[in-house]
């Protein structure tokens, strides 16, 4: 613990640095006071809510799993599951590739959206997927990249169904992406909406909408916000971000800029597929605020949008309004309790044949207590 006067001398410095940058919240707040007109009541709809998530590798945590297996699974809000993979970092890749594309064969979600942009290989799809290096350490990096990757297959593929009713499809997260190689997602930006526009044609509408639990814009203007009294109403609302605004609370413009913000002589959209949004779903002033992101093609039917997602979040549980749909996800696709026992059994089973006569060694080891560390908070 910090003495009396190391505590007294961090105050000192806090303060003093406080003053120093005292004008940053008022240039925040004339920021975005533009916002304080823009702000629109949601009217609640009926709309058919489903949200997609792919199980977090990071939570499986596992206890003994020498090889790094990761589970790629990706689930609805309905606990329909669209695909299952296993895999770990020394996956041969063109193995993998083998899994979604063989010769002219396409085989999985994966490889028919490899198909429509025009790649053959995971490499091609993406920079952040390449070879390791003969002698180099393997990196586990490129796993997360292969998830989102697998979750934007299936949400593409998603598009071509038929639905019984309109629907709102909820994409956890914003709707942007930094995986896909050269103009690659832009493209698939463009299939997307063909084939919502499709379903129209078919008298049937479909919607899409990312929402986040974090974004850095809010990060920035969350102050700023309430001292200006913007999101505060006793009723559901929500505003429009304008890319200017955006822009500034990222390293990286090109997040920010989407297609309606073309910069004469620049490069096209690379990353961005949703126009951002803030939104409150509760009627006290203080009800949390989510980043939305609506996807850019039908930003001009947010009021419908809106409308549909409140009906879900007004329901949310355990964290209050926050889409329903989006936490069923997620609790369909964690594997943890029971699933992480059944898996890790899987796991040690596997290594155990693999291990041949030597197999009483791996049960020998898991007799060990693989974590002495803990009992340093045990009371003698």
């Amino acid at each position: 613990m910090l003495d009396a006067s190391l505590q007294e001398k961090f105050k000192e410095e806090i303060q003093n640095c406080i003053k120093q940058d005292a004008s940053m919240i008022e240039n925040l707040r004339e920021e975005i006071r533009c916002l304080k007109d823009g702000v629109k009541r949601i009217q609640p709809r009926t709309t058919t809510s489903i949200a997609l998530v792919a199980t977090d590798g990071g939570n499986i945590d596992l206890h003994f799993d020498p090889y790094l297996i990761q589970i790629i699974r990706v689930v609805d809000s309905s606990n329909n599951s669209y695909c299952l993979e296993v895999i770990s970092p020394s996956t041969s890749l063109a193995d993998l590739d083998k899994r979604h594309i063989e010769g002219g064969e396409i085989k999985t979600p994966l490889g028919h959206m490899m198909a429509y942009l025009g790649v053959r290989s995971l490499c091609d799809l993406s920079s952040m997927i390449r070879p390791t290096a003969k002698g180099s350490p393997v990196s586990p990096t490129w796993i997360s990249v292969y998830r989102e990757l697998m979750e934007w297959a299936i949400l593409f593929a998603l598009l071509q169904k038929d639905y019984g009713t309109d629907t709102l499809i909820l994409w956890d997260g914003l709707l942007r992406s930094k995986v896909f190689k050269k103009d690659l997602f832009h493209k698939l930006l463009e299939g997307i909406a063909e084939r919502i526009e499709e379903q129209n044609r078919k008298k049937r509408k479909i919607f899409l909408a990312g929402i986040a639990k974090r974004s850095k814009v809010l990060e920035r203007y969350r102050l700023a916000l309430a001292l200006e009294k913007i999101l505060t109403t006793d009723y559901p609302a929500y505003v429009e971000i304008p890319r200017e605004i955006e822009e500034k609370a990222y390293i990286w413009t090109e997040y920010a800029r989407g297609d309606d913000r073309y910069i004469e002589g620049g490069e096209i959209n690379k990353f961005v597929g949703g126009k951002m949004f803030f939104a409150k779903f509760g009627s006290h002033p203080w009800d949390p605020i989510w980043p939305v992101d609506i996807f850019q093609n039908q930003k001009h039917k947010a009021d419908i949008i809106f409308g549909a997602i409140l009906a879900d979040a007004q329901n949310g549980f355990p964290v209050p309004f926050y889409p329903r749909s989006l936490q069923k996800a997620h609790e369909n696709a964690a594997l943890v309790d029971f699933d992480r026992a059944i898996l890790q059994g899987y796991i040690l089973d596997a290594i155990g044949n693999s291990l041949g006569k030597d197999k009483q060694m791996l049960d020998a080891l898991m007799l060990q207590d693989l974590d002495p560390s803990q009992y340093r908070y045990s009371k003698g």
